[in-house]
């Protein structure tokens, strides 16, 4: 069997493809069928001269995603969609499929995620779990490259890594215990016994959120290094996010393009270097002339753009209902593009006043929300790096800055164009008895860290480390609005099928 990413290795050679009818159109004596295979996409001529009238009228009752088996010789043509297509000389039908319900027209939100193991079938969803696929890979190349070892933290875990308030609670036999929310704790003592590590699994917060960022549960990867200080931590993660960027960019030009992906924030993350400022630095920009005057200009704009974008919206539905059928499938496409856009403009209408309040009173000693990032990120072209937080809003193993007990040796990685933070890390606290200090600020039960408080007992030294957000990265280099199409079946509030 020949997959379609295959085809080009086999030019002017018969070959069988194996896949689903993902499009399909007739004329006089011909078939087109577009056909899918998980690999790529392929159109396939069915000529009632080559396969005969019996294979032929067959082949004319094939719908929507029917499993069909074709067989024909491969032909190179610049036009057709991957640059080749099938002459065929067979067609086997494997099932005809009832009629599908997802269909060329816009579908709701509610009703795509209803229908989830469906939606993921189609191009955009197929491209964007192609490119998550390359960045899980490439994390575990850039690691083992660098000398790190994969280990595995449990799911299960008796005590909270990033606060009380977030957890999932379940029974474990006559204990209670909870889904992990990091594995950095236990990654923590696997770097004292192998010097760098990472660990790459589901984590889960049990937030109350509907925000575009927030999920229940995700995907985290998260190096600990032993000897690392804040320093070393930040350009680590600076390398390893452009080493992930530059791969989906190596590998992906045509998956980028179903996404209608503009790659030139991506190309300079690839080459470019981070910018990197404090946190106290971050809060200036925040509340600054040119903040405010950025976002001035920007609701001025979308404005132009909705009065524009609707302008063209009522002319080609009045074109709709004259035009020729193939001229009706460009119509109903251009509708679709309009709408989602539509969308994403009355979002940021909605959005640009609370960001302009939330910049105007932010007070030095807050953490960032999801509107501050997009501020902040909006006005670089690389992703940033902010160090050094407000240490009351930090996790308790993180460590004090020794030039300003205030601070924490914190780190974020905030994406650009609004799409925030992809990483958060920091130096750990490596001194017992400050670790059992934070411990107690934060009402948290000395006895369940009993473990990790060995781990400063036991040769302690200085160590670092931070975690990656898997959906966060693949909604920002797919250029994703919503974190729920960045994971084959995404877990939210509310939605707990399929």
């Amino acid at each position: 069997m020949t997959y379609i990413k295959q085809l080009a290795d086999h030019q002017d050679e018969i070959v069988t493809l194996k896949g689903w009818v993902y499009n399909s159109r007739s004329s006089k004596g011909l078939h087109f069928i577009e056909l899918r295979d998980g690999s790529g996409l392929c159109q396939c001529i069915v000529s009632v001269d080559e396969v005969g009238e019996e294979i032929f009228e067959e082949a004319g009752k094939l719908k929507q995603e029917s499993s069909v088996e074709i067989t024909g010789k491969v032909v190179k043509d610049d036009r057709s969609v991957g640059g080749y297509e099938i002459h065929a000389t067979d067609v086997n039908i494997i099932q005809i499929a009832e009629n599908y319900p997802i269909t060329p027209k816009d579908h709701g939100v509610e009703f795509l995620m209803e229908n989830r193991h469906l939606w993921l079938r189609s191009q955009r969803q197929w491209a964007a779990m192609q490119i998550r696929n390359t960045i899980q890979f490439s994390i575990h190349q850039f690691f083992q490259n660098e000398g790190f070892v994969r280990t595995d933290a449990p799911v299960f875990t008796g005590n909270a890594a990033e606060g009380t308030t977030t957890l999932f609670e379940t029974d474990y036999f006559d204990e209670k215990a909870y889904l992990t929310q990091s594995g950095q704790l236990y990654g923590e003592a696997m770097a004292m016994a192998h010097g760098k590590i990472y660990t790459f699994g589901p984590t889960f917060r049990a937030e109350k959120s509907k925000t575009r960022r927030h999920l229940t549960e995700f995907w985290m990867v998260e190096p600990e290094m032993a000897f690392y200080d804040l320093d070393m931590n930040m350009d680590l993660a600076e390398s390893f996010i452009r080493f992930i960027v530059k791969s989906v960019l190596d590998k992906h030009e045509s998956e980028l393009e179903i996404l209608e992906r503009d790659t030139t924030f991506l190309k300079k993350a690839a080459s470019e270097p981070f910018k990197r400022i404090s946190y106290t630095e971050a809060v200036e920009q925040l509340k600054s002339d040119q903040t405010k005057e950025l976002l001035d200009t920007m609701e001025s704009d979308r404005n132009e753009e909705l009065s524009s974008i609707k302008k063209e919206l009522d002319e080609i539905k009045k074109e709709h209902g004259s035009a020729k059928k193939w001229r009706k499938a460009q119509i109903d496409q251009r509708i679709k593009e309009i709408h989602l856009r539509i969308d994403q403009v009355e979002e940021d209408l909605r959005n640009i006043p609370v960001w302009k309040k939330s910049a105007a009173n932010f007070e030095w000693g807050n953490d960032f929300g999801g509107s501050d990032e997009t501020i902040l990120t909006m006005q670089y072209d690389t992703p940033i790096l902010v160090h050094r937080y407000p240490a009351e809003v930090k996790a308790f193993y993180m460590k004090r800055d020794p030039e300003d007990d205030k601070l924490a040796l914190a780190l974020d990685v905030l994406a650009p164009e609004g799409y925030g933070e992809i990483v958060g890390g920091s130096q750990r606290e490596e001194g017992i008895d400050v670790l059992k200090a934070r411990i107690a600020e934060h009402g948290l039960p000395e006895e369940v860290f009993s473990w990790y408080l060995d781990l400063r007992k036991y040769g302690s030294v200085p160590h670092s480390g931070f975690g990656l957000g898997i959906e966060r990265t693949v909604a920002w280099i797919c250029g994703l609005s919503h974190v729920r199409e960045t994971i084959p079946f995404p877990r939210m509030l509310g939605r707990l099928r399929p």
